[in-house]
């Protein structure tokens, strides 16, 4: 799922369902409004539900983490998954290739969203609520070498929120509404910011520096990006129309911007907060400085984007931005180095500090 998250997926472009639609001044503003309202919030709650993830008992709560490594090797992964999809786009029908995607995502999407809507059902169901426990186990093997391969526990508030999801699923596999596709779409966000977790700021540097690369090279230099993006029919990207006050629901003119641009920045910003929380101090200067930055990156993309009238990537401006504010920051609070050493990130991770600001509770 996380190639398949952020590959083909980096930059922001306008999408015009014929040639002669113009959009008005005022359903421009609402589309790109919602597309940046509709971004803050898969990082802004899934930066909140990263600090606690890490101490989840259930395998799949577990945050995956990223490396130096990994987050080097990334844009070399993305480059060639993106430009195998492309051929494959160029050689085979779009029709089926659209279907058997259709099907993956369904699957994916029906998950990653029972998942998300999980802490809000906990919630709203009350106590009385008869609330039964179910473990799916599988092994491998018998007696002393028998090996686990899955070991998932859950509830029946779980399987509520799968039965609400597959209702979703189905309605996007059938119709393809927009509203539908960013259901999915901010599950995927969510999750990927939630529970991909890097291990230091540094390597978070080396993943957007590279990713940076990768996405103004593949949206400048080849017409590759744009390309899949307007073949690729999944929930990989949050869509608005441009047309909703003339057409209401049917609109089909539709903004959009890739979830790439969501989840890059958002496990950095995540990864600050966890930051903030480590320094057992009673702020939140990084995280806040880093989310301020991202919707000044993002603002910045939309003006140039239609100040030019040519898709951009967004990274070229979201990750000066995401990096830039908040290393100022630390280098006039004289907390560069501590930053950069990643210790106290990896003492809350490891469970060594016990963080006291946890809005969503265990």
């Amino acid at each position: 799922i996380d190639s398949l998250l952020f590959v083909c997926n980096a930059f922001i472009y306008a999408l015009n369902a014929t040639a002669k639609f113009v959009a008005t001044p005022e359903g421009t503003a609402l589309a790109y409004g919602s597309l940046v309202f509709m971004a803050l919030l898969p990082i802004f709650f899934g930066a909140l539900r990263s600090v606690t993830c890490s101490k989840s008992k259930n395998a799949a709560d577990m945050p995956e983490t990223i490396t130096s490594r990994d987050a080097a090797r990334f844009p070399i992964i993305a480059s060639c998954t993106l430009f195998g999809l492309y051929l494959f786009f160029k050689v085979f029908s779009q029709e089926y290739i659209n279907l058997l995607l259709s099907v993956y995502f369904f699957v994916l999407g029906v998950l990653a969203l029972s998942h998300t809507m999980s802490p809000l059902m906990s919630r709203i169901f009350p106590a009385s609520f008869p609330n039964k426990q179910y473990q799916l186990l599988f092994t491998q093997g018998s007696g002393e070498s028998k090996e686990e391969i899955v070991n998932y526990e859950f509830d029946t508030k779980n399987l509520v929120c799968l039965l609400i999801s597959s209702v979703v699923g189905v309605w996007y596999l059938l119709k393809k509404h927009w509203i539908a596709n960013n259901l999915f779409g901010l599950a995927f966000a969510l999750n990927g910011v939630e529970l991909l977790h890097l291990n230091n700021v540094s390597t978070g540097c080396i993943l957007l520096g590279g990713l940076f690369i990768y996405d103004v090279f593949w949206v400048f230099g080849t017409n590759v990006m744009v390309t899949v993006a307007k073949s690729f029919e999944a929930p990989i990207k949050l869509v608005f129309p441009q047309d909703l006050l003339e057409k209401g629901l049917e609109a089909s003119n539709f903004a959009m911007l890739g979830l790439g641009d969501i989840v890059i920045p958002g496990i950095f910003i995540a990864l600050l907060l966890r930051f903030d929380v480590s320094l057992n101090k009673n702020s939140r200067t990084y995280f806040y400085s880093s989310f301020l930055a991202y919707i000044f990156g993002l603002g910045l993309t939309i003006f140039v984007m239609h100040t030019f009238k040519h898709a951009q990537p967004a990274l070229l401006y979201l990750v000066p931005a995401c990096v830039g504010f908040p290393v100022i920051i630390a280098l006039f609070k004289g907390e560069l180095t501590e930053m950069f050493s990643g210790l106290k990130v990896q003492n809350l991770m490891s469970g060594g500090l016990k963080p006291y600001w946890l809005l969503i509770p265990e």
